[in-house]
């Protein structure tokens, strides 16, 4: 999941995460949480956010396809 209300820097990383896991060819569903309380349920304190399998990984920033492939083996 990408936590953003739809700002620049949470489209840039919805494309990114996309692309890797296209590029791993494993199933995952890349949903879009823009809705202010569905994202405060996540208690980050700063967009964008990541969420692998309802666990958040990351929130303020851009990750690198390297780091989110790193994550999405985990």
């Amino acid at each position: 999941k990408i936590l953003g209300s739809g700002c620049a820097n949470c489209k840039r990383l919805e494309q990114i995460a996309r692309k890797v896991v296209e590029e791993m060819s494993i199933e995952a569903d890349v949903v879009k949480v823009t809705e202010y309380p569905d994202i405060m349920a996540y208690g980050i304190t700063s967009t964008p956010g990541l969420v692998i399998n309802e666990k958040v990984v990351s929130y303020g920033r851009i990750l690198t396809p390297k780091h989110i492939a790193e994550l999405l083996q985990k």
